[in-house]
């Protein structure tokens, strides 16, 4: 589990002494040389495990070892001390761990005037060489970047970026360094088809653009529901007072013409009645409330007709349609509505009970307590699941506790969910933060997709990884298809895996290049959202310390993506992206727009932030410069 800190002991320093007493200078020496000492005897432990990872990451994994032993004790009473006397107080050692402590002893020796020998010899890297490292390291896995933006933009594909090259063009004009494909999207020859256009865009612009295919990996959600009802629902824009502004606009065609390619909602009628309509004429209508409502018909044509309506309106397949004739005369035809049947949902509450099976639903079974139930993607995690666990859905909004545990099924109480209940449909995710799960690294569906991967991509995403062995068998199956020169990226996004984390990154060190990804969504369920910010902070510590870039990943900037507007905690949350080597976008319409707020968000914190190093740049905002 994640370790809670106590509070810093008060440091008591002389008022009357001088900054160079001897005494204090003595003490912190005799500090720092145990610290040396654990950080040496720790390297003497993983002898073995350093000896596996590649020469090229030997100096990383050795300096990831020595910020392991540094960071195994409380070391804010002598950061104090140090930080009095005007020395580093190893708060920013993490690129170079022992040169760092070296370091400050020898000027501790030179003020109580004794020798010191350097010893940069026994020191894996230095100020200079760790950072360059890291460089080296993140240039291998994610490609160069733009001049004056030292943070790499990734971006994920949507499904349309297989067909449209003018989107995939947009792209990587605005500025995006590295593609994303979820493969738990699409198949394999859409996936070809947007490395393909990723490539090609990258070469008219003169630029390199690497491809990451994230692997889907064993991730547990809720199975099919029961279908909801079939109701199409048609809103008027309204202003603030409630008028409608705009009308709601309906799309009506026969079934031998296909839907526009436009947002208008669309319906199937009699190719008969179809051709009867014409332009001003009125549809006249019961809705599935028997609400009274009338829609114009505004256009006619090949397209089939559209109709408006200033009144919200619910169609239902059942919905009776009547046309008012020339004399007065009502013509009802009924007809079938091509109208798709809402997705599935069960309402809970707090203190509802929900049955998660291993079987599949009886699909047309009433969804009402006491029969709320819901089954698992992935049926061999119920056996694994005790009673007083707690259990996520939907990414955190549903809050449960096992109440009873069997091999078929877990009884779940609801304890968190807003005061009018929340909606659970299908397909969404399942956290089991408290449970020790044993699921296979990669699936069967992963192991095909590496086909791909091993063909078109620069990096592979490791989903759910937990173990070092996870991260072996990845390695393996790339060096099978002949993928040896595909980097890894480590996803930590369970509580197992973030625990892991140094372990994790040894194991990756066997291959070419590797890095790790910050995954905020599953990763803030499973470790409870008040410890989001703590868990962020150490992964970037940690993977500074073995020279691996990190990518700064989910929500970031996702309301102005979805909607085109982003949020004030975005842009902070955004800015703070500064920190890592890469920073992922998520797909939406006005993705575009989103790159460029985020290339110039990252432009201008370039000057104000390197890693955890403030930068004095100069000041112009009150006129320090002048």
């Amino acid at each position: 589990m994640v370790k809670k800190h106590s509070p810093p002991s008060p440091v008591e320093i002389p008022a009357a002494s001088s900054p160079w007493d001897s005494s204090i200078c003595l003490q912190l020496i005799e500090q720092l040389w145990a610290l040396r000492a654990a950080m040496l005897q720790s390297e003497r432990r993983y002898a073995d495990t350093i000896a596996r990872v590649a020469p090229h990451q030997r100096a990383s994994a050795r300096n990831l070892v020595h910020f392991l032993a540094l960071r195994a004790t409380d070391l804010r009473g002598l950061q104090s001390r140090l930080a009095w006397l005007g020395l580093s107080s190893l708060g920013r050692a993490e690129s170079h761990v022992l040169a760092n402590v070296d370091k400050v002893l020898g000027i501790l020796h030179s003020l109580t005037g004794q020798p010191w020998q350097d010893r940069s010899s026994e020191e894996p890297v230095g100020s200079v060489s760790g950072p360059a490292l890291l460089g080296r390291h993140t240039q291998a896995l994610l490609g160069p970047v733009a001049r004056d933006r030292k943070v790499r933009i990734m971006v994920t594909l949507p499904s349309e970026a297989a067909t449209d090259h003018a989107l995939v063009r947009s792209l990587v004009a605005a500025g995006m360094d590295v593609a994303r494909i979820n493969c738990a999207h699409d198949q394999a020859a859409d996936w070809t088809a947007m490395a393909k256009r990723v490539r090609s865009a990258a070469k008219a612009a003169q630029r390199e653009v690497k491809i990451l295919m994230d692997l889907a990996g064993p991730k547990i959600r809720t199975g099919p529901l029961p279908a909801g009802p079939a109701v199409l629902k048609l809103r008027p824009v309204r202003d603030e007072c409630g008028f409608a502004t705009e009308p709601s606009r309906l799309q009506l065609i026969h079934p031998g013409i296909s839907p526009g390619a436009g947002k208008d909602p669309c319906i199937v009628v009699d190719e008969a009645w179809l051709a009867r309509l014409h332009v001003g004429q009125q549809i006249h209508l019961r809705d599935a409330r028997d609400k009274k409502r009338r829609l114009l018909v505004v256009s006619t044509g090949v397209r089939g007709a559209f109709a408006e309506g200033m009144e919200t309106c619910y169609l239902s397949p059942e919905t009776p349609l009547s046309l008012k004739g020339a004399h007065s005369r009502r013509v009802h035809t009924t007809y079938p509505v091509g109208i798709a049947s809402l997705p599935a949902a069960i309402r809970l509450h707090r203190g509802d009970m929900l049955t998660l099976t291993t079987e599949p639903l009886d699909l047309v079974l009433p969804l009402e307590p006491p029969h709320l139930r819901v089954a698992c993607t992935l049926p061999q995690v119920i056996g694994q699941v005790r009673s007083g666990e707690r259990v996520w859905l939907d990414d955190g909004r549903i809050g449960a506790v096992v109440r009873k545990a069997s091999n078929r099924q877990l009884e779940l109480e609801i304890v968190q969910a807003r005061d009018g209940g929340e909606k659970l449909m299908a397909d969404k995710g399942i956290n089991f933060p408290d449970s020790e799960l044993d699921l296979p690294a990669l699936t069967e569906k992963d192991l095909e997709d590496l086909r791909t991967a091993a063909k078109v991509a620069d990096l592979v995403g490791l989903s759910f990884v937990q173990r070092p062995g996870d991260v072996r068998q990845l390695l393996d199956a790339l060096q099978a298809l002949r993928g040896d020169r595909v980097g890894v990226v480590l996803k930590i996004e369970t509580l197992l895996g973030f625990e892991s984390l140094p372990e994790l990154m040894l194991a990756a060190m066997a291959g070419p290049c590797a890095g790790v990804m910050i995954a905020r969504g599953d990763l803030a369920v499973e470790c409870g959202f008040e410890r989001m910010a703590e868990v962020q902070e150490e992964i970037l510590w940690c993977s500074e310390a073995a020279h691996m870039p990190v990518i700064w990943a989910t929500q970031v900037l996702e309301n102005q993506a979805k909607t085109g507007v982003p949020s004030r905690a975005e842009i902070s949350d955004a800015g703070m992206g500064v920190r890592a080597e890469c920073v992922m976008l998520n797909k939406g319409p006005y993705i575009v727009e989103t790159i460029r707020t985020l290339d110039d968000i990252l432009r201008r914190m370039a000057g104000h932030q390197k890693k955890k190093t403030p930068l004095l740049r100069a000041l112009r905002s009150w006129g320090c410069a002048d």
